[in-house]
């Protein structure tokens, strides 16, 4: 029997869905108001923000201000108009381009609309029905949709675990042997979840025995890890093993859109080949000048990556301190475990956003398992010393109300 599509919507929401009306506007989909920093206005009062990727506080500096609304008043965001390849190149765009080759350390780089769609779209490129690729388990979910998109064979190895990793390898190098195809290597510089860092090293060391090539997903990492800010790659000593590097503009630049750098021949491929770059519309020039200016004070105050992990060290070692879990992270990303149900998690975030002040992201089923809640702190280089003894004072508070059983419930927080 047909069924009709819309019935099918309707009689499953998804797993997130099906507490929309609850939920939306409140536990999703909430409107933060004000000036993007640490504190911003949510349903009319101030509160302490952790839940914002703008890691080194570039949001409103003055310089990127003035730059975004110069380049807004000269070109509009209307220019460039058209697909780069057919009426929509710029000198600004080969210059941001440049730019960003030198800073990551590879010949040459394409920028993308999107990076979500950037790193698909370039999965999709980069391999044909006879190649065979290999993942990380906890992969994004841009990296498993380019993956589905994949119409030859994949193996997933578990996170992190380079033995599972050899072994996924020598499967798909006997496939690949036998079909005449090639192999993709797919892991992030940065868990944006857990916030551990790719074993990017001990998979480029694997070279010495498997014929692949490695594609690195580094939002999270590009200006927050290496010396420079160069990411996850520059922090391991090993970005010359990264054969396809991905950064995105949406965190550390604090902007929209993203970039892929490679090899001079790889990145002219995608330029030709990449069907979402070459049927969509460039980047607008205020938002390409704009990364350029942002990318210039990333390399010109290194201030900026110390101020973010001096708050990112001191908010960890407090957690830590005060007896709270928080995994495995060693980057900015700071997940704090707790134990409770879908129901208890809302009325705990209740609780901390309307009597506590504090605004953090919630993870609950089905990103993580049934019984665990994560509540995800993102510090930045705006963020005080202060915030942090507020937020660990204000997290020893509400783990004490959930232990007592006082976020029990049988449905979601009513708001």
């Amino acid at each position: 029997m047909v069924q009709d599509i819309f019935e099918k919507i309707k009689n499953n929401r998804g797993p997130i869905g099906q507490h929309a009306k609850e939920s939306h506007g409140y536990f999703t989909f909430p409107k933060l108001e004000g000036p993007i920093g640490p504190h911003m206005i949510f349903r009319g009062k101030k509160r302490l923000n952790w839940s914002l990727n703008n890691y080194l506080g570039l949001a409103n500096h003055p310089e990127v201000r003035k730059a975004d609304a110069e380049a807004a008043a000269e070109f509009g965001f209307a220019a460039p108009m058209g697909a780069r390849m057919m009426s929509g190149n710029s000198n600004y765009h080969e210059q941001l381009e440049a730019e960003l080759s030198a800073f990551v350390q590879k010949e040459d780089t394409i920028l993308c609309n999107f990076g979500y769609q950037a790193t698909l779209s370039a999965i999709d490129c980069l391999v044909d029905r006879r190649d065979v690729i290999v993942y990380d388990a906890e992969s994004h979910a841009c990296i498993l949709d380019g993956v589905r998109l994949h119409m030859g064979k994949r193996y997933v190895f578990k996170h992190n675990d380079m033995e599972d990793c050899e072994k996924q390898l020598a499967r798909a190098t006997k496939l690949a042997d036998e079909q005449g195809g090639a192999i993709l290597v797919i892991t992030e510089g940065v868990f944006g979840m857990r916030g551990d860092q790719g074993k990017i090293k001990e998979i480029v060391e694997l070279k010495k025995k498997f014929n692949f090539r490695l594609f690195v997903d580094d939002a999270h990492g590009i200006g927050t890890l290496g010396a420079t800010g160069g990411g996850a790659g520059q922090e391991q000593g090993c970005q010359d093993g990264i054969d396809v590097y991905f950064g995105t503009f949406a965190k550390s630049f604090a902007l929209i859109g993203g970039f892929i750098s490679s090899d001079e021949q790889v990145v002219e491929y995608l330029r030709y080949n990449m069907r979402s770059q070459i049927f969509a519309k460039a980047l607008p020039l205020p938002l390409v000048v704009g990364a350029l200016k942002r990318l210039e004070l990333m390399r010109n105050m290194p201030e900026l990556k110390e101020n973010l992990w001096t708050i990112t060290n001191a908010l960890q070692k407090g957690l830590v301190d005060a007896g709270f879990n928080i995994g495995e992270t060693d980057t900015c990303v700071t997940p704090v475990y707790m134990n409770g149900s879908i129901p208890e998690s809302t009325n705990l975030i209740f609780d901390l956003r309307e009597n506590y002040n504090i605004f953090c992201s919630m993870v609950v089923y089905p990103v993580v398992p049934k019984g665990m809640i994560i509540l995800r702190l993102i510090p930045t280089a705006v963020h005080t010393l202060e915030d942090v003894e507020y937020t660990i004072d204000a997290f020893k508070k509400i783990v004490g109300k959930l232990k007592a059983g006082e976020y029990v419930s049988d449905k979601i927080a009513s708001v």
